[in-house]
């Protein structure tokens, strides 16, 4: 979520407004948890204040007698998307699935019969069948407004009961595809570090450990000795190259890309088209604004049990 204004702070988290609370904490990346504001912010004007929330779903207790309660900073809360009319999703569309009491960010890989989707999220490499009842377009909430925005018809007509989907408790139901990587391969790494999320940057496969490889960065560069920076990396931080999909002439707003920043590859959403082949992009992993040549940006893929997926913007193009 991008940095709220003093205007929005004031028309969304005021006491017992209705919020959705992500974290940063390992195992919730991606997530958000319905809550509601117990204590707003004490001023307004610091975007850097803190919220004291309750979730709705999450307990304190064993029990199940005490709703949880935290104090957040502003850029872990955003109001609840408006309900909306059901509808039938698409492969490769990005979506929210309810699951273990909160919305997760995933992708949809299959359709798989009447109202039916497999579901796989980038966090745990997992895939799931969900209902379309337990699924919602993914959105996100920049500056004030929902990305992508609502069109007509989108919004339910008539009030909705406020009661959440049944959250979904199974077990991932297909096993990843491995993809075996080669001494002297081109691969692209990511990592979990703080400052790192959505990234992806170049390297050659020296060693496979196991489980494991052994990579040697093209653009990093080893602290300790003027080198290239090798290090060990395991089966969810790799991916082979992504291909080339064809010369792309122009990128639209709300399309998602990758923008070559810092030596790497990091995935982000057009916010703005400008003029002489230059574009604003988004990133949502750290609520950054920041302009690009056409030249450094490519189509974005998902690297999914050994396949690459477009999203379906840049697949039309």
């Amino acid at each position: 979520m991008a940095k709220p204004s003093i205007d929005i702070i004031a028309a969304y988290f005021k006491k017992g407004a209705d919020v959705e609370i992500s974290s940063n904490d390992d195992g919730f990346h991606g997530s958000w948890y319905a809550g509601t504001v117990v204590r707003p912010p004490p001023d307004a004007k610091r975007s850097s204040a803190k919220v004291v929330v309750e979730y709705k779903t999450l307990m304190e207790d064993k029990a199940g007698t005490r709703r949880l309660r935290e104090e957040m900073e502003l850029l872990n809360l955003r109001p609840p998307p408006p309900p909306e009319n059901r509808r039938r999703f698409k492969s490769s569309e990005d979506v929210d699935a309810y699951y273990n009491d909160g919305w997760w960010e995933g992708i949809i890989t299959d359709v798989v019969g009447k109202d039916k989707y497999l579901v796989f999220f980038r966090g745990s490499r997992e895939q799931m069948e969900f209902k379309g009842s337990q699924l919602r377009l993914h959105r996100e909430w920049v500056y004030g407004k929902w990305v992508p925005p609502f069109e007509p018809g989108d919004e339910l007509q008539q009030p909705k009961d406020e009661k959440l989907p049944l959250s979904a408790k199974v077990e991932p139901i297909i096993e990843i595809i491995e993809h075996n990587f080669s001494p002297g391969e081109l691969v692209e790494v990511s990592s979990d570090e703080d400052g790192f999320e959505g990234a992806w940057f170049c390297a050659t496969v020296i060693e496979n450990l196991g489980g494991k490889y052994l990579v040697e960065h093209q653009s990093l560069m080893d602290e300790d000795d003027p080198k290239p920076l090798r290090e060990e990396v395991d089966i969810w931080h790799i991916r082979p190259r992504p291909p080339e999909v064809g010369l792309v002439d122009r990128f639209d707003v709300l399309e998602e890309v990758d923008a070559l920043y810092n030596d790497g590859w990091w995935a982000g959403i057009i916010s703005k088209v400008l003029k002489n082949e230059k574009y604003s992009v988004y990133f949502r992993t750290t609520d950054e604004e920041m302009k690009f040549m056409h030249a450094d940006l490519r189509v974005h893929q998902e690297w999914i049990n050994g396949k690459w997926v477009i999203p379906p913007k840049a697949e039309e193009l």
